[in-house]
């Protein structure tokens, strides 16, 4: 397969580059498409041999439910069997929005979607492209980040690229992405809600419009042998470099004397703006102390980084667990 790059100025799509991918998603074919958050690998999620070429093309583990994304409000209803005032509330405060919630599905969702379970994962992105290409498809889309399951997630269309050549039709070009990490998701298939995966919503914001709103143990520790999967991110290794990356927790001095009496390991740290010179071996900034949203933008580009220059060994400064911070510490 020939993998076509067109660029899209998410302030003046071109309509030949809306038909491509329309014409391509409309056949069972694969697009990848910029979203606010990372780039997706899009499929129709009415398709099931769409579906399962998302899978086949990210080599991603069968039991991984997918990310149902849609362009408005109306088609998001069209594909939950229920549509509390919880999910209403939320729509209203952050849709279109980096927030994904998880619903009862209908028939039309085929199990390939959803590993089999009776939810569906709902998103309306924020995105001009992605909100354009799914409107003219008129297709609500399965896709999950457009990366091979592991590596971290693709936040510009060279990363796509480097990981699915040959392996999807089209790449739609729409510029680096402006939250860098996945969407939240949170359930409502439970009572209270539950918080499955951080993102740039945060909890916070959560309770400020649904009140009690639980966090998933998952978020910090990992999920038990058996345990089923509610959303992507949960159970098996994500975003991750090919080196081994320790978190360290403490002051820069005492982040500094650890990584320094380590020097012969050769290691890389992953530090904030400005403290590079504290270590004695190479030091890579992803973002500002107490900045977790520049931290977020930067971080997947400097994992691939590492990968970039064959660092087997690295340690990272801990982010913060607070907002937006959870996220990172989540992805870190």
């Amino acid at each position: 397969m020939i993998t076509r790059v067109r660029r899209a100025d998410p302030h003046h799509i071109p309509e030949e580059v809306l038909r491509e991918a329309s014409d391509v998603l409309r056949s069972g074919g694969l697009a990848a498409i910029p979203t606010e958050t990372v780039y997706g690998l899009a499929a129709s999620a009415l398709d099931p041999q769409a579906v399962l070429k998302i899978y086949a093309a990210k080599q991603r583990p069968a039991d991984n439910p997918l990310i149902v994304h849609v362009s408005s409000l109306e088609m998001a209803r069209k594909y939950a069997s229920s549509w509390p005032e919880s999910a209403q509330r939320l729509a209203d405060a952050f849709w279109p929005g980096p927030l994904t919630m998880i619903l009862p599905k209908t028939e039309a969702i085929p199990p390939e979607v959803t590993c089999g379970g009776p939810s569906v994962a709902l998103r309306f992105p924020s995105h001009p492209v992605a909100r354009a290409v799914i409107a003219a498809s008129g297709l609500p889309l399965a896709a999950p980040s457009a990366n091979r399951s592991g590596s971290p997630s693709p936040t510009c269309a060279a990363h796509v690229l480097h990981d699915l050549d040959g392996a999807v039709d089209l790449i739609i070009d729409g510029g680096s992405c402006a939250c860098g990490v996945e969407s939240t998701v949170v359930t409502l298939c439970t009572t209270p809600p539950r918080l499955l995966r951080p993102g740039f919503v945060t909890v916070e914001d959560l309770r400020g419009v649904l009140g009690e709103v639980e966090v998933d143990p998952a978020i910090f520790h990992a999920l038990k042998d058996g345990q089923p999967v509610a959303s992507p991110g949960m159970k098996y290794r994500h975003y991750a470099p090919k080196a081994r990356l320790t978190l360290l927790d403490g002051t820069l001095d005492a982040c500094a004397a650890y990584v320094n009496a380590r020097a012969d390991l050769r290691p890389t740290v992953l530090c904030f703006d400005g403290e590079e010179g504290a270590f004695q071996t190479d030091a890579l900034s992803y973002g500002r102390e107490g900045d977790p949203e520049s931290q977020a933008e930067r971080l997947f580009g400097v994992l691939r980084t590492l990968d970039e220059r064959g660092v087997t060994v690295a340690f990272a400064r801990c982010p913060a667990r607070e907002g937006v911070g959870m996220a990172v510490w989540n992805r870190v």
